[in-house]
């Protein structure tokens, strides 16, 4: 119950970002596993037993994530940063949770019908969480960053979430 509690506040802290240490405090992993595992179980295809149905398979988007994760983490640790290398890892992984909510709203309004009206909205929810979740993950990293460095750290940032929000938006059931 207690590690309950603490994923809990953890993605409070995530839906509103703001210059905190304590998603850095008490990290964990737990929270970034299930979001990466729901993401990875929503963007699979429609159906189990079909071969060909045009999208992700699990295991490349939960590899995808995690390599990204530590990539970033990897580079922020090359580059000056005063975080652990956990710490990142926990950071960027619960960051991923407004691109999760995201994938939620794009699977109801696929329900609802694909077409125009369908994908814009779909862009726009997806555009949204990408920027809450770039702007959420760099509220706590880019302050463990040397000052003339913070950029360098904050791209690959961008470059990651901008390509789950592709995987996200780019999504279609058979």
């Amino acid at each position: 119950m207690r590690d309950l509690r603490a994923v809990g506040k953890k993605f409070v802290h995530v839906m509103y970002p703001k210059k905190s240490s304590a998603l850095l405090r008490d990290w964990d992993l737990w929270g970034p596993l299930v979001l990466c595992v729901s993401l990875a179980l929503m963007l699979q295809g429609g159906s189990a037993d079909s071969k060909d149905d045009g999208g992700p398979q699990f295991a490349e988007v939960f590899v995808i994530i995690w390599f990204g994760a530590v990539v970033i983490t990897l580079n922020s640790k090359l580059l000056g940063g005063t975080i652990s290398f956990f710490q990142s890892l926990c950071v960027l992984g619960y960051c991923v949770l407004p691109l999760t909510v995201a994938m939620l709203v794009c699977r109801l309004v696929l329900l609802a019908g694909s077409g125009t009206v369908s994908f814009i909205i779909r862009l726009i929810v997806v555009v949204a969480m990408f920027g809450w979740s770039t702007l959420a993950s760099t509220a706590f990293l880019a302050d463990s960053q040397p000052p003339n460095r913070k950029a360098l750290v904050v791209y690959p940032i961008f470059l990651f979430y901008f390509v789950i929000s592709w995987m996200i938006l780019t999504f279609t059931p058979q």
